[in-house]
């Protein structure tokens, strides 16, 4: 069993942290706002999720999910999360996080612009590309035909390693998109991003298997 610490609650850390606990992990759940706030989460994920301050979550957990404005990017705690293997969620978006000069020229990718705040953790980018309605609806058992996959990108093999272990626990298999620079592939907007899942409008989504996800990372453009 593994624990997974969370820093960040909205919807697609939500949506992580019920797959983890329906595959048998535990969860420390964070936000912004306190752990009083996620009392209505964690009674609903049941006795394998606990709540707890950004800090606590990212110390407590043998995997730790980042998943937070990039604005808040100075917030997290990287102390905590220094030789850890951590999961980047995040999606840069100047209109929410105001305007970031190296990620608007795409000098930086904004998971190259994480590690600098975190530098002693294992960072891996996932999960960024995926709706949350569709990442529940479409997690399949490993060996199942319709099996979707997710990209990562990580520039620590070991790191990759566990969570590729992490995802097939979980319901998806993985592609590996490269390193952390190789992440824009994966980034808003690119043909990954999203649209092999199907459209918003289709909350069950449909099934992407491994050869969909190489050709959506393969058609991206810097």
């Amino acid at each position: 069993m593994t624990t997974v610490g969370f820093i960040g609650s909205g919807s697609i850390g939500r949506a992580i942290a019920r797959l983890a606990v329906g595959a048998g992990h535990r969860v420390v759940l964070s936000n912004s706002r306190g752990p009083e706030t996620l009392a209505d989460t964690v009674a609903e994920l049941g006795p394998q999720a606990s709540a707890a301050t950004s800090e606590e979550a990212a110390a407590a957990g043998d995997i730790v999910v980042v998943t937070v404005p990039v604005s808040a990017f100075p917030h997290v705690p990287a102390a905590q999360l220094a030789g850890k293997t951590v999961i980047d969620t995040c999606n840069y978006g100047a209109e929410r996080d105001g305007h970031i000069p190296e990620l608007d020229d795409n000098s930086l990718t904004s998971s190259e612009l994480l590690q600098r705040y975190v530098p002693d953790a294992l960072l891996v980018k996932a999960f960024n590309t995926i709706f949350f309605k569709h990442l529940l609806s479409l997690a399949r058992p490993s060996g199942a035909a319709d099996r979707s996959y997710l990209p990562i990108a990580g520039d620590s093999a070991p790191a990759k390693a566990t969570v590729t272990e992490f995802l097939d626990s979980i319901g998806y298999g993985v592609v590996d998109a490269g390193s952390l620079a190789d992440s824009r592939r994966q980034a808003t907007g690119t043909p990954v991003w999203g649209t092999p899942y199907g459209p918003y409008s289709n909350e069950k989504g449909q099934p992407a298997g491994e050869d969909d996800i190489r050709a959506a990372l393969a058609a991206a453009t810097r």
